[in-house]
């Protein structure tokens, strides 16, 4: 059998692999994976969601890829589901997050740190960040 007969079944299979396999890393270069251990959500997810968002954890960017999202329990991630292998959906309760201010040479940034994953840090910008707070405030005082 030549390689031209059996390139056009072998490459999907590959470049699948591959897409998985990057996917994967990305989740454990950021923190996604470690947080996962602890904050999975296999729910649906009721409160206020901001679709297409980007976030940075340590190195790794999510650019216009994450669901956002804030209720009175705590603060909603999920990949688009393209990418979305390696990256189940998260809830993280208020109680186990510590916002901090971050002000850059042009932007501020808002600094999500977590309880269970210390070393972990999810940076938004200081406006998104103020929307998930208010969600946060609003949805806790209007039960």
């Amino acid at each position: 059998m030549q390689f031209e007969e059996i390139f056009p079944f072998v490459f999907p299979i590959f470049l699948i692999s591959v897409w998985v396999m990057v996917s994967f890393f990305i989740a454990l270069l950021g923190g996604w994976s470690r947080l996962a251990a602890h904050y999975r959500f296999q729910a649906e997810f009721t409160g206020k969601k901001w679709r297409f968002q980007s976030a940075r954890f340590r190195l790794t960017g999510y650019n216009n890829c994450l669901t956002i999202g804030s209720n009175y329990y705590g603060l909603y991630l999920a990949m688009f589901l393209p990418f979305r292998i390696g990256h189940p959906p998260l809830l993280i309760p208020w109680s186990d997050i510590t916002t901090t201010e971050h002000k850059g040479w042009l932007f501020s940034y808002l600094d999500f740190t977590f309880a269970k994953a210390p070393s972990i840090k999810l940076r938004v910008s200081r406006n998104l960040g103020d929307r998930i707070m208010s969600m946060r405030t609003d949805s806790f005082y209007n039960l």
